[in-house]
């Protein structure tokens, strides 16, 4: 007898946090691992919730203790390095004052940047840059690789 766990998704599951300024700018964090910038946030270890998760991170990205407000969108992601990958985008708030007290994680992150929207293309991948606009667009939404879908 086969078991049916094996036909089960198990994706991986990351969050991270979309701050706007007033001026409508998307906070991008730098990975010193990698050539992109990105949201902060990262992976939910297991039994973790995706917004335990997202404010773990900022925390420990960031230096920040700041609770998701709101979920913004969730993005089906797969990739062919690490497979099926499930990405929650929080509102995490306007930061105001707090942004001049970002300490970043310096084996992790090495600067930060206010973005516009229209300038996302020279900092991340197109996927995230869909991702971001269509977050950053509507109400809660379900996406597929950065694309609104209808759900019918």
């Amino acid at each position: 007898m086969t078991d049916a766990s094996d036909t089960f998704a198990t994706p991986r599951v990351a969050a991270g946090a979309l701050f706007v300024n007033p001026a409508g700018r998307i906070l991008l964090v730098h990975p010193t691992y990698k050539d992109t910038w990105d949201i902060p946030g990262g992976y939910v270890e297991r039994g973790e919730s995706p917004a335990a998760a997202c404010r773990r991170e900022i925390a420990e990205e960031l230096g920040l203790d700041r609770e998701p407000v709101a979920l913004l969108s969730v993005d089906w992601a797969p990739s062919d390095k690490e497979g099926d990958k499930l990405l929650f985008v929080f509102d995490c708030g306007h930061l105001g004052d707090d942004a001049e007290r970002i300490r970043l994680a310096d084996d992790e992150l090495d600067r930060w940047e206010w973005v516009a929207l229209d300038d996302l293309e020279s900092y991340v991948i197109p996927r995230l840059a869909r991702r971001l606009r269509a977050t950053a667009s509507s109400d809660a939404r379900y996406l597929e690789h950065g694309e609104a879908l209808t759900v019918r």
